[in-house]
Parts: structure tokens; C-alpha cells; sequence
């Protein structure tokens, strides 16, 4: 089952700006599965494969429907409230951490970087006011996509970039897109699709423009934006359902390279916003 956490936090101390990289919130993600299961926290950073979760950079205030921020030009003051979006593909993971889920301690502080803060609470269900806490089961996703929606949008909300033999490449192609999508589906749900799934996706509109993700050592460029791909042809009902269920998919499984440091955070959406 995928989920998609969200954790409201409260820097008790400024959070220089230099500590807000995706490193540092990767090791502040360590450090909560630590707190309950070194074990496990030993293993997920040992882990050299695709990894069963992914990070988004931290957000200050509430959340606004059409941005994420992935920089940040200055230090965030202690006592502003932030939110930070975790989601786990792999229902062992779940499962294995549901102690520190439902018995997080909100007296500890903890650390991301030099800072120190407080995890206010946990959000795993939707709210009105947080669009990225959801859940759902392998099946539900797959039952409940459609077996004739031949349109899908796609926005990407964060620097989203693919390894193409050695080098990065920043244009979604329906390849890199759908593949990316395809390879975390098979991996993680009980429920296989044929890697020729992606032939009738064409892409039909797009407004993206490439943005710059730094962290610490390294920088990345990625793309941001509106894709709308298109599904052409004589096409049966369920390949179409399988494909919208990869594009309905994407916003617990991100999409591209370096999706546990913050990149390549998507959605879809029912049209272009």
C-alpha cells in the first residue's frame, strides 16, 4: 500500500539555510526511522537500489496549490511552522515504522542540521487543506482508475530529471516518464504490467522550462511544469486502465532520479493548472 505522509514541524531553532538541502532532509528521515528501528535505518541507507520512499524539500506555511518550493534563499526562523511530505511504497515499510507513526514523541526534538525541531503531528489521511496526505492500496489504484480516459495531465512540482546511460537528462519523454512510473509499479505492488504498456502514450502538450537543484556537492538540472500525454489508437479498455493507473500512481511514487531528496515530486491532475 503507498502512503503519503505529511509531517507539520516547528524549527525550535533557526534552520540555516545551508541545512535545507535534500542530504539533510534524508538524514533527518534516517533519524526518525533510527529512533525506532536502527536495524532498518542501517539498511535503508546502505541501500544502493531503488529505494521504497520518497522526501519532498521542506515547505513553509500551508500549503499552495499550485507551487512546491525546492530553494530557499535564507535561513527559515525558528517558530515558523514547515510541512514535509514522506511517502512509502512498500507496505513492510509501513509497517515497520507504524510505532513511530502513531507513537511519535512530540516532546523530543529533533535535528535537521544544526537546527532543532519539533514534529507537531502526522497527516496520512487527506485533508481540505493538505492535498499531499493520502493513502491507498495497490488494488483500490488500479480498481478505481479509468478504462477510457485517454488524457493525461501531469504537473511537475519539483526538478524532476532521468539517468540516460551516464548522464542526466531533464526531458520527460514518455520513456523516461512512464517507465520510471512502470519499473516502481512493478517493483512494489503485487500486480505486473507488460513493459509494452507505454506504446500508444504521445505526448500532446507541454509548458515546462528547466530549474536547478543544489544541494551541498552537487547540483541537478530538472524540469518543472505541465505535460499533457495523450493515449492514440485502438486501444483496449485495459490498457488504458493500467496506464491511467501509473499516471494516478505518480503522486505516491514521484518520478525520475533522486526522488528521496526531494526531486521529482508529481501529480496528476484532472486538467492543466
Amino acid at each position: 500500500m503507498p502512503y503519503s505522509l505529511v509531517l507539520n514541524l516547528l524549527p525550535r531553532s533557526p534552520i540555516p539555510q545551508a541545512h535545507l538541502s535534500g542530504r539533510h532532509l534524508h538524514a533527518l528521515f534516517l533519524d526518525l526511522v533510527q529512533a525506532i528501528d536502527p536495524a532498518l535505518a542501517n539498511a535503508l541507507h546502505q541501500q544502493q537500489s531503488e529505494k521504497a520512499f520518497t522526501l519532498s524539500p521542506l515547505q513553509v506555511g500551508n500549503p499552495k496549490g499550485n507551487t512546491l518550493q525546492w530553494q530557499h534563499d535564507r535561513s527559515i526562523s525558528a517558530g515558523t511552522p514547515c510541512w514535509w511530505r514522506i511517502s512509502l511504497l512498500d507496505e513492510t515499510l509501513f509497517g515497520r515504522l507504524t510505532h513511530l507513526w502513531l507513537n511519535l514523541n512530540t516532546q523530543k526534538s529533533w535535528h535537521l542540521g544544526a537546527a532543532d525541531l519539533d514534529v507537531i503531528n502526522i497527516l496520512g489521511t487527506p485533508q481540505a487543506t493538505q492535498p499531499w496526505a493520502n493513502f491507498s492500496t495497490y488494488a483500490q489504484l488500479y480498481e478505481q482508475a479509468s478504462d477510457c480516459d485517454r488524457l493525461i495531465h501531469l504537473k511537475f512540482y519539483t526538478p524532476t530529471t532521468f539517468r540516460v546511460t551516464n548522464y542526466d537528462c531533464a526531458l520527460p519523454t514518455k520513456e523516461l516518464v512512464f517507465q520510471s512510473l512502470l519499473k516502481r509499479w512493478n517493483q512494489y505492488s503485487q500486480i505486473s504490467f507488460q513493459k509494452t504498456l507505454i506504446e500508444p502514450i504521445y505526448p500532446s502538450f507541454f509548458d515546462i522550462r528547466t530549474e536547478i537543484a543544489i544541494d551541498n556537492r552537487s547540483k541537478f538540472i530538472g524540469c518543472v511544469g505541465n505535460i499533457t500525454f495523450q493515449i492514440l489508437g485502438d486501444i483496449d479498455p485495459s490498457t488504458i486502465q493500467q496506464i491511467n493507473t501509473l499516471a494516478d500512481f505518480a503522486v505516491f511514487a514521484g518520478i525520475g532520479r533522486k526522488t528521496p531528496m526531494g526531486m521529482g515530486m508529481v501529480r496528476r491532475h484532472p486538467r492543466k493548472s
